[in-house]
């Protein structure tokens, strides 16, 4: 018997499978928001430490795939342009995933939701923050600072990395190669930040490579799918659901 069962049952798994497919869907269609929907989803039913513990590897999956569909070429580039925001996520990353074990669970389900219910209304209503070129080096720390502990914490540091890319009017063709650098190290940072914490140990691993298939499966049906819907409305629909989940873990923090 695989050894998460002993914390989630069979039931309970087939819900986190079928979580795991829609936000893979969502991220082959429109390219973000796996890690928001597993969050939000899975967390109605099950503890925030095993949550976080079953989103890192298919988080290391679909960005190395990312990164693959991007090229190599670009990469370099892009990491050659971006590397102190690179370099301060993947190391605040690292630094606050170890604080994850010692977050009381209750406190869990808020650090949880509010990240996906104030990112996805950010993005809702379309703010593009601008930053001028003599600003760039501080915005780079500071933000990448914000996006790495969000990492750590709560594995959703793409949002905040699309805010980033969007104040330095990155190009939308560039945007999916920087993208790709950012998500794909991040989640090795992720994974090792885990390993080290004790979130991803001999209990929980094979929890979250069980939900590497059904990631692939959803990603794969939504590049096949994708161009077949009005993006910009699923998109919008997608935050919604995201928004109303987000808003149901931060009360299940608050009121215990």
């Amino acid at each position: 018997m695989p050894e998460f069962l002993p914390l989630i049952t069979p039931a309970i798994f087939a819900f986190a499978f079928a979580v795991t497919v829609l936000g893979g869907f969502v991220k082959g269609t429109v390219g973000f928001a796996m890690p928001l929907i597993m969050i939000s989803g899975m967390g109605i039913l099950i503890p925030p430490e095993l949550v976080v513990a079953g989103i890192i590897i298919p988080i290391v999956i679909s960005n190395g795939l990312q990164v693959a569909r991007s090229g190599v070429g670009h990469a370099k580039t892009a990491f050659k342009e971006h590397w102190r925001y690179v370099l301060v996520v993947c190391v605040m990353i690292l630094v606050s995933a170890q604080f994850v074990r010692s977050i009381p669970s209750d406190t869990m389900f808020i650090v949880l939701g509010v990240p996906v219910v104030g990112l996805s209304l950010i993005q809702l209503v379309g703010w593009r923050p601008r930053i001028t070129p003599q600003w760039r080096r501080p915005f780079e720390w500071v933000a990448g600072g914000l996006a790495g502990i969000l990492g750590g914490l709560a594995g959703t540091w793409g949002p905040p990395t699309v805010l980033y890319l969007i104040a330095l009017n990155t190009p939308r063709d560039r945007q999916m190669s920087v993208q790709g650098v950012i998500y794909g190290l991040g989640s090795v940072m992720l994974l090792l930040g885990h390993l080290q914490s004790g979130i991803l140990n001999a209990q929980t691993w094979s929890f979250s490579a069980a939900l590497v298939l059904p990631a692939l499966i959803g990603m794969w049906m939504g590049f096949r799918l994708g161009d077949r819907f009005d993006q910009d409305r699923f998109r919008r629909v997608t935050l919604w659901i995201l928004i109303i989940a987000g808003a149901n873990l931060i009360r299940r923090g608050v009121m215990g």
